[in-house]
């Protein structure tokens, strides 16, 4: 009895608990698939706001980007083949035509090359307008080589452009049109924009106006790409394919941050690599393209490379950050300072150095005559130096790296001097010493390395990098360096390849 009266008096108290657990769990069912629900919407609202802020800027921007459409007469030589059908002679007899035009190739047809004909070529980009009375920022390829530059606006308005301006050296050129009061892009700070943030661009890719596409930056900085000769590209992964050339790249502020200039590409399409030109180095261009017609950039007259770590060991160095002098060239700036070979430069105008790309770009912009501290380090130790900017002579860089050629060799070169004779333990010789080769590359493949001296570049003696650079450079893009090395007790011609 005692444990039924026990049992009957439990009951209630059993069962109020399992009301109590199961309202529980479903309140907190009912609570998680709420939460579940409001963070979806949320993340749907993030979405469209997100959309809204693309919108917006496009809604903004667009008004401010042009379609460019070049046009450009080039003379063409055509030939007319003429030749007997098969198994005949000609009506006229041999005699007749090796009279007049000698003997045919053999085995070829003869040709009779007629008057130059002309033949329009017809190409087009993008642009961005950066004052009201028609100034546009555009790429130098697309309108540097134009007979006629027409501008479309995005209301349909057409206009015949005026060149103001090109650089060829940075890709930058500016074009004007004749009117008043048109929608200005403004213009950003490229320095400020980090990598990761959201990017926009709008062109006119494959001639489809006012296109838009959206991406991240993805690195900034990018140099020695072989695009042109001052280099320090935002990449971008917003699509950009043919016809964007020229086109800004804009931040989600709506101002422009770069200008899409190249892509990477395999195919001639989009692969998600795309460059800019930063804001900053093209407003910088575009002031004295409108100002002069032309641009005037600063001058050292070095030489330089990027310092490895085998070449700051080899110097006594204990990390490889800054840029080292190879060569300084005689009543240059450089000189005149007290730069001397072997210098690292590790402070430039107050800020540190990054590479040699970066590094001519800052050079390049001071204006000449202004003067600037630099800081070296000589042998260990730190020494700051005055320098006057020079005036960049014609055909010359601010400060010159490796000729392109020489990059696709895969070797740098020093002038060989009594320290690197002892280094490498080479007596007697004068030429260009190899200090370093770059794996796979064409050089490493012939078999040159380190401390091999190189006498001769295509037949000429070279006895300074200054020289060698200078003969690799003339060689064409696509052909053979021929190079004299000496490696040891032996010596051998080496072709190299560039194609």
């Amino acid at each position: 009895m005692s444990y039924d009266i026990y049992s009957n008096h439990s009951m209630p108290f059993f069962t109020n608990r399992v009301t109590r657990l199961i309202t529980v769990a479903f309140m907190l069912a009912f609570l998680l698939v709420s939460l579940s629900a409001q963070a979806h919407g949320q993340s749907i609202e993030s979405l469209r706001q997100t959309g809204k802020t693309f919108a917006n800027v496009a809604a903004e921007a667009s008004p401010a980007v042009v379609f460019i459409q070049v046009e450009k007469i080039v003379q063409q030589r055509s030939s007319a083949q003429f030749f007997p059908p098969s198994g005949e002679s000609s009506p006229f007899g041999d005699d007749f035509f090796r009279r007049f035009f000698g003997p045919p190739p053999s085995g070829q047809p003869r040709q009779f090359h007629q008057a130059p004909q002309q033949h329009r070529v017809v190409g087009q980009g993008s642009g961005f307008i950066i004052s009201k009375d028609g100034y546009i920022l555009t790429n130098n390829h697309v309108v540097g080589d134009a007979d006629k530059v027409t501008v479309k606006l995005q209301d349909g308005r057409e206009f015949k452009a005026k060149t103001i301006g090109t650089d060829a050296h940075s890709d930058v050129a500016v074009i004007k049109i004749d009117t008043k009061n048109l929608p200005v892009l403004p213009l950003g700070d490229s320095d400020a924009i980090e990598v990761g943030e959201w990017v926009v661009a709008i062109g006119n890719p494959f001639g489809l106006s006012h296109t838009l596409t959206v991406g991240v930056v993805s690195a900034k900085g990018r140099s020695s790409i072989g695009i042109a000769d001052y280099e320090n590209f935002i990449q971008t992964d917003a699509a950009i394919n043919p016809g964007n050339s020229g086109g800004p790249l804009i931040d989600l502020d709506g101002r422009a941050v770069g200008m899409n200039t190249a892509i990477f590409s395999s195919s001639g399409g989009y692969m998600g690599i795309g460059f800019a030109i930063p804001i900053n180095m093209a407003k910088a261009i575009k002031d004295q393209l409108i100002q002069t017609g032309s641009v005037t950039r600063g001058y050292l007259g070095i030489d330089i490379q990027d310092l490895t770590q085998e070449l700051a060991k080899s110097f006594g160095l204990k990390d490889h950050q800054g840029i080292l002098l190879a060569q300084v060239s005689e009543n240059s700036p450089a000189e005149k300072a007290g730069l001397k070979q072997g210098d690292v430069i590790i402070e430039f105008a107050g800020k540190p150095i990054g590479k040699v790309g970066a590094f001519r770009n800052r050079v390049a912009l001071k204006a000449p005559g202004s003067k600037v501290k630099i800081i070296v380090l000589r042998n260990g130790k730190r020494k700051t130096l005055s320098i006057t900017i020079g005036k960049l002579p014609d055909g010359e860089l601010a400060a010159a790296g490796t000729p392109r050629n020489l990059e696709k060799l895969g070797l740098t070169v020093q002038t060989l001097t009594p320290n690197l004779a002892r280094q490498f333990g080479i007596q007697g010789e004068k030429g260009v010493v190899v200090t370093q080769v770059t794996p796979d590359s064409l050089a490493a493949l012939a078999g040159i390395n380190p401390g091999a001296v190189i006498l001769e570049v295509n037949r000429k003696p070279v006895s300074n990098t200054e020289e060698f650079k200078r003969v690799v450079a003339q060689t064409p893009e696509k052909g053979t360096v021929l190079l004299l090395i000496k490696d040891g007790q032996y010596s051998r011609y080496v072709a190299l390849k560039t194609e």
